[in-house]
């Protein structure tokens, strides 16, 4: 297991630790300061910094739980401001964030007005204000561009007007179909600069370090997402040039051999940059994406500069990264890897993720968690994860009664987000609104400042009249749960096993890619259908489901040290970069052992030949087949793969190899398609099939390894899986998921063979999960193991709910009545008591056996 490391601190501004935050009461506050200030009046609490370290969030020196929800004030007459905090605060949110569109302050004659001096829904401040008065932190998202279903992104038309060279053209010289601009463009940055002259101010007298409730600021948002959806790279006269120069940087005197354009004049370059041909098109997409992650960079560091001069410091600068769609998220680690030079190890700055995944299902729960262990993987030592955007509400985002959520859905991704140790959750939108009329009308069939009509956040658990929807009832039960223990989460890390899945950033440099070219399009059909999860997204659900607390390491960070990471799993196609390729034998050499998944590497991203690793694995590969019309093609399994049924799948890529074993044999052919093969002091399983998600081969390739997880479970049908946060104090919680499609589980846990919960079982409802102390210190009480979750601590006493009850907050059940419970285990070191419990005592413990939902166990 991956210990907590030593802390270490990274203060985005000094400040005396004079408050603490994050020591819940005995159930779910009634106001949001119960967790967020403890011993304060509501709209006292001392001024403190605000800031980040070992992977936790510090509000006034002390780790903190932020649980946020977008409510859009512009959106809502200021007289029904209150009423919307107050279903906030009823919901047991500590954190209000909203959107601060540019295009909703300034006004037709250009001026702004964040005073409310021409409408009393544009006093910002007055916003602000209230949310402090209500107890509530918030976080700031100003822009420029704020998306939030607003005309024109939330940048006013009136700048692409006045400044017609910052609108962008794609390929071939193609108008934009999103309304994209050249981020670096002069005129633009002097727009942005002038809004946030008018916009900061009023977040900077209210910042956390000022007394007020300011504790987050976010640069811009999504940026890079239009032009990537769209594949319409910037490709104004500016950007062009600015790429221009920096191939000839990057590349010097051998530019030429990359492009056949590079003896041209500056015209005839560009010209070739815009209008590509298949000699370089895999060339040109990959190096426009290294390019566009470094000018990113660019503009967020003139951001964060003009943000700065007008006096907003001392609070985490945010970079949203978007990149989920159809309930998948697939795409996902594409905005990690445009943006992570904007945000990876950049003091004062984090990334938040912005995710719209629907329910949480056995098809998508790896998706989710990849999302966080890549977004950690790019981090650095210090930098929290967060979710910036979490999408909360029931989906019916069309308004056609034709999408519906579970209730499950926002307890499991919470839940699987803290346990991956998220501190920051943003439940997006939480509080629908209306969309009101332009100031000016201009004749765009509804003259209002939003796409959705007049009423916006339909589907949101408040709706645009105020009144609970449907998923209001399981947002608050799920955002209470978390409250309730926010004091045990907030300083805890997440802990794995010894195992790692390797994230390679340039296989998501696919964003803008030529149409219509063969070498391209070679790219990105290996890329899209291996990288992350591996083809079928057997690998990284195998690892989890299997049993395996797995992170991720970035391999484009540096090399890797086989005693820090003994065992690392990679998804890859045949494109897999020269230096990458390097690394992988260093490592293997080095004692490292490697599980590849997809096809064997044999060429770069650029789409040429590159055999570094084939040939230090010894394999030549061969020809790739597929499942066809009429030809059903077929594994069988060898060696320690051994025995298992000769399994159909839909390709498989054939290869020769020097030494080691063949576990994996295509049937009409003989020839391989796994291999076990020793490399240096290490060892490599390659598997170049798309084999399905069948635990027991993948557990045996990882035992090949001598990979094993170290905690395991009994339960037999999938969907349950289990990980570890730990306190850094020999504490820690067992978060357990089951995920399958509403059937119970019922199993026992054991710890490197060991019983855990005193060889208790548990029973875990179909589409829950639970959050079980395992030698946890909390209110006073040194909690041994429960079998119920822990739900509230205060001096000398805590409150458990039984697993049997967890339906109520996000499982398929829960509507009515009690639910029906079976008995729960509390161990205490020393003495405890609880109304109506049986009581033993074993080796100085006290177990108290209760049969009842909910209960109070205090230290006697």
């Amino acid at each position: 297991m991956t210990p907590v490391p030593a802390p270490r601190r990274r203060t985005v501004l000094g400040g005396a630790a004079l408050g603490t935050l994050a020591t819940a009461g005995l159930s779910a506050p009634a106001a949001p300061a119960a967790y967020a200030a403890q011993g304060a009046p509501v709209g006292q609490a001392p001024a403190g910094s605000v800031s980040y370290r070992d992977k936790r969030l510090l509000i006034d020196g002390e780790p903190a739980l932020v649980l946020a929800g977008e409510i859009h004030y512009f959106r809502l007459k200021r007289a029904d401001w209150q009423s919307r905090l107050d279903r906030a605060k009823a919901a047991g949110l500590n954190t209000i964030a909203s959107y601060i569109p540019w295009m909703w302050h300034e006004l037709p004659d250009g001026t702004i007005d964040v005073t409310g001096r021409t409408r009393p829904e544009r006093d910002l401040g007055a916003f602000i204000d209230l949310c402090h008065r209500n107890g509530f932190l918030f976080i700031a998202r100003p822009g420029p561009f704020t998306m939030a279903e607003l005309k024109g992104e939330g940048v006013p038309e009136r700048v692409r007007e006045d400044h017609p060279e910052i609108v962008s053209t794609g390929w071939y010289d193609a108008p934009a179909t999103t309304p994209t601009v050249d981020y670096l463009a002069p005129a633009f940055l002097r727009e942005a600069r002038r809004w946030y002259a008018a916009v900061m101010p009023v977040l900077a007298e209210r910042l956390r370090a000022r007394g007020g409730p300011v504790v987050s600021v976010q640069l811009d948002n999504e940026i890079g997402m239009l032009a990537w959806v769209s594949n319409s790279p910037d490709l104004t006269d500016h950007l062009t040039a600015d790429f221009d120069g920096w191939l000839h940087e990057e590349y010097g005197d051998g530019l030429a051999g990359r492009y056949p354009f590079a003896g041209a004049d500056a015209a005839g370059r560009r010209k070739a940059i815009r209008h590509p041909e298949d000699a370089y098109g895999a060339a040109l997409m990959h190096d426009l994406g290294r390019f566009m992650r470094g000018r990113f960079a660019r503009y967020v560091t003139e951001l964060r500069r003009a943000a700065e001069t007008h006096g907003v410091t001392g609070v985490p600068f945010v970079i949203n990264i978007h990149g989920t769609s159809d309930s998948r998220a697939e795409p996902f680690p594409i905005g990690i890897s445009q943006l992570m030079e904007t945000y990876a190890g950049v003091e004062g700055t984090i990334s938040g993720a912005d995710f719209y995944l629907g329910d949480l299902t056995l098809r998508n729960v790896t998706d989710l968690y990849l999302i966080n262990a890549f977004m950690d993987a790019v981090n650095d030592e210090d930098q929290p994860v967060t979710a910036l955007e979490f999408d909360a509400g029931h989906a019916d985002y069309g308004q056609n009664m034709d999408s519906q959520t579970s209730p499950s859905g926002v307890g499991l991704k919470t839940r699987l987000c803290v346990a991956q140790g998220a501190k920051m959750i943003n439940y997006y939108l939480f509080a629908g609104g209306f969309n009101p009329k332009l100031d000016k009308p201009t004749g765009d069939g509804n003259d209002r400042i939003g796409i959705t009509g007049e009423r916006h956040g339909f589907a949101a658990p408040v709706d645009p009249e105020g009144r609970p929807g449907v998923s209001y009832a399981s947002t608050r039960r799920t955002v209470r749960a978390m409250g309730g223990a926010a004091g045990v989460l907030a300083p805890m890390r997440a802990t794995y096993d010894d195992v790692a899945l390797g994230f390679v950033p340039d296989h998501y440099l696919t964003e803008y890619h030529p149409p219509e070219l063969a070498s391209v399009q070679r790219v990105l059909d290996e890329a899209v259908n291996t990288r992350g999860a591996g083809p079928r997204g057997s690998l990284a659900r195998a690892m989890l489901l299997g049993g395996f607390r797995y992170r991720s390491v970035n391999l484009q960070a540096g090399d890797l040290d086989p005693a820090r990471v003994p065992v690392l799993a990679l998804a890859t196609g045949e494109h897999l970069g020269a230096e990458l390729q390097r690394r992988l034998v260093r490592y293997l050499e080095a004692g490292g052992k490697l599980l590849l998944s997809g096809r064997l590497p044999v060429k770069d991203m650029a789409d040429r030949r590159c055999t570094v690793l084939a040939e230090a694995l010894g394999l030549t590969a061969g020809d790739t087949l597929t499942d066809a019309n009429r030809f059903w093609l077929s594994v069988t399994a060898h060696g320690w793969a051994a025995p298992l049924p000769e399994v159909r799948l839909s390709r498989a890529q054939l290869c020769a190899p020097a030494r080691g074993t063949t576990v994996l044999r295509e049937l009409s052919t003989g020839k391989g398609c796994g291999f076990d093969i020793p490399v240096g002091r290490g060892r490599a399983v390659v598997i170049t099939t798309d084999y399905q998600c069948d635990l027991t081969f993948w557990g045996r390739a990882f035992r090949a390894l001598d990979a094993a997880p170290a905690l395991r479970h009994s339960a037999t049908d999938p969907g349950v899986f289990l990980l570890t946060t730990a306190d850094g104090e020999r504490g820690r919680l067992l978060h357990a998921f089951n995920v399958s499609s509403g059937y119970d589980q019922d199993f026992t846990v054991t710890e490197h063979g060991k019983p855990l919960f005193g060889g208790e079982r548990l029973r875990l409802p179909g589409r829950t999960a639970a959050m079980l102390p395992l030698g946890l210190a909390a209110g006073g009480l040194r909690i041994a193991y429960a079998t119920a979750e822990l739900t509230g601590v205060a001096d000398g006493r805590a409150t458990f709910r039984a697993l049997g009850a967890l339906g109520g907050e996000g499982g398929e059940g829960g509507h009515g009545g009690e639910p029906a419970v079976g008995e729960s285990v509390v161990a205490v070191e020393g003495r405890a008591v609880c109304d109506g419990a049986r009581v033993s005592t074993e080796g100085g413990r006290t177990v108290l056996r209760v049969r009842r939902a909910e209960f109070t166990v205090r230290r006697a």
